[in-house]
């Protein structure tokens, strides 16, 4: 069922795609003379596609649960609508693009010299051979061992003071809804994703899995974000990070303060934080945002002003 239900995607979005790329894309890139391109955008093609295929969907679907079950009113609509630019800009395929021209060229050196050492790649249907002939175990193994290093990036953002100044940006939100996943500094981005994609490529993740791990990724963060007074129940806020579980991650004065600079940190699967000593399964119907927040400091409202403002602390001059 797996098999065939994935299958049927993977070729509905490869026709999308070839579609696009033949009759909008290529004739752009030889009009400007930039055909040398065409197989890089032949995959950008393909993460434009997957993006609007998911955009429409959360805003159908989580956008509807929003106005039935919200966790607070709606009071903020301008700050909603940054965060929805900072999600076409990474979901239409902008921020992946831009990690591929920059971090790829790195990683195939790396590769290259790895080889000549006498490295190769791990991989876990190799280390694991119960995996093999199991896509579907295989998937979820790979995305486990990705997620765990994420709550250890995530940890770090908190933790190291010159990394929270860019965090802060996905942390000054006090209107939450399913478009703040992608609320993010663009050098903040550039190296957690540099860093994931990294791990990726050491593990054997092939590149049809990387983008389907990205795409679950990615919708179950935007429906942590959400705006919904959701909790899982006792056993499934334990097996996946729920609306609320995250929202407390999010909150003034408990999300990233304390002794172990906050809680909630898992960005999948909450076992992480529970073995880490960090968990918190109290509701988190609380106000979201940073607490100097409260006390007059800006961390901007549009787009490029939290962009500059992240710099300026990151720099010690904000």
């Amino acid at each position: 069922m797996f098999e065939t239900v994935s299958g049927w995607m993977i070729e509905f979005v490869a026709a999308l795609q070839q579609w696009i790329f033949e009759g909008f894309v290529q004739p752009l890139l030889f009009a400007v003379g930039l055909m040398r391109w065409q197989e890089d955008a032949f995959d950008a093609t393909e993460w434009f596609v997957i993006g609007v295929l998911e955009v429409g969907l959360l805003a159908l679907l989580l956008g509807g649960a929003q106005r039935l079950w919200p966790a607070e009113p709606m009071t903020d609509r301008s700050a909603v609508r940054t965060d929805i630019l900072y999600t076409l800009l990474h979901r239409l395929g902008a921020i992946p693009v831009a990690v591929f021209f920059l971090v790829t060229p790195l990683f195939d050196a790396l590769e290259a010299w790895l080889r000549l050492a006498g490295f190769s790649r791990l991989n876990l249907e190799t280390l694991l051979p119960w995996l093999d002939g199991r896509p579907l175990m295989a998937f979820l193994a790979y995305l486990i061992v990705l997620d765990a290093a994420d709550y250890l990036i995530h940890r770090a953002q908190h933790t190291w003071r010159w990394w929270w100044t860019l965090h802060a940006v996905h942390h000054s939100q006090r209107q939450m809804t399913f478009w703040s996943d992608n609320r993010n500094h663009l050098l903040d981005d550039l190296i957690r994703d540099g860093l994931l994609a990294l791990l990726a490529i050491a593990i054997g993740v092939a590149p049809g899995q990387f983008v389907a791990l990205v795409v679950v990724s990615r919708v179950l963060q935007s429906l942590q974000h959400a705006n919904l007074r959701w909790r899982f129940g006792a056993v499934g806020e334990r097996l996946l990070v729920s609306p609320s579980f995250h929202r407390r991650h999010h909150a003034i004065g408990v999300g990233h303060e304390g002794r172990r600079h906050g809680c909630n940190f898992a960005v999948l699967f909450p076992i992480w934080d529970v073995l880490g000593g960090t968990a918190d399964f109290r509701p988190g119907w609380v106000p979201t945002g940073i607490r100097d927040q409260l006390e007059g400091r800006d961390y901007g409202r549009g787009f490029w002003s939290q962009q500059w403002l992240a710099l300026r602390r990151w720099a010690g001059r904000a």
